[in-house]
């Protein structure tokens, strides 16, 4: 029954929800992964979109002002990961906050003695555990600059992986797919990264990503959005399970 007025309620918010067409197409424009999408692919991004600031909010942080075309922004590269997905996989997130520049986040950490310390982290995004996604707007503009950098869509990567609990680079899989190979893939490739950054080798996957698997995954994620020919050169067997994860293949797209 919930399922029912769910689907009535987003069929009316996509029947009388309208986005100007100069600022959509301006907005698709800034984006090398949103240049090379087709018709189709335009057309179910701008649902999710309309749809996503249907349902959650974003609020700016200090001295900050959002505005309509600021929101746009951020949600067309949230809706990028779930564009042949459903608005579902954010179901358990309730707003983005957004601050100027980066800003200072404080975390408890225990140490190997079980002592409690306060430590402050000057941070560009965080995502919190079923609750709120954060952001710097000057970290946020820096998108689509093929670089494979870009905030919104890692944090929202982590939303996705922590559907089933904790930020650790194994989301809930697919009926069709096989945890066996995503463990595989993904356990290679981020033994094999960490021993690159700890040689001191220049990458071309940002080596935040050696951090730790669940920041493996959202670092590989980002990219695979971003410069998808990258991951599919560096790592391929991560790159495959992504598409069969994203169900897309933005390798395909800059060839097509």
């Amino acid at each position: 029954m919930f399922n029912f007025f769910k689907k009535r309620r987003r069929e009316r918010i996509l029947r009388e929800t309208r986005i100007d067409d100069a600022e959509w197409a301006k907005a698709l424009n800034d984006y090398s992964f949103t240049r090379v999408l087709n018709a189709d692919e335009r057309a179910r991004l701008k649902q999710l979109v309309i749809l996503f600031l249907a349902e959650k909010p974003i609020n700016a942080a200090g001295d900050l002002h959002i505005d309509n075309g600021a929101r746009l922004a951020i949600a067309i590269q949230a809706c990028m990961l779930i564009l042949n997905l459903d608005l579902d996989w954010y179901k358990s997130w309730t707003e983005v906050i957004v601050y100027p520049g980066e800003f200072v986040a404080r975390h408890e950490e225990v140490d190997e003695a079980g002592v409690v310390h306060v430590v402050e982290k000057t941070m560009s995004g965080e995502s919190w555990d079923h609750g709120t996604v954060v952001l710097s707007w000057a970290d946020v503009s820096q998108a689509g600059k093929e670089d494979g950098y870009n905030v919104v869509i890692h944090e929202f990567a982590h939303q996705i992986d922590m559907s089933n609990g904790d930020a650790n680079g194994f989301p809930p899989l697919h009926a069709d797919m096989k945890r066996e190979a995503w463990a595989k893939a993904f356990g290679e490739a981020y033994e094999h990264f960490c021993k690159r950054v700890d040689d001191w080798e220049d990458t071309a996957i940002d080596e935040y990503a050696a951090e730790n698997p669940g920041e493996f995954f959202a670092v590989v994620s980002e990219a695979f959005i971003e410069t998808p020919e990258v991951v599919k050169r560096e790592y391929p067997a991560v790159y495959a399970q992504l598409v069969r994860f994203y169900r897309q293949d933005p390798a395909r797209r800059l060839i097509s």
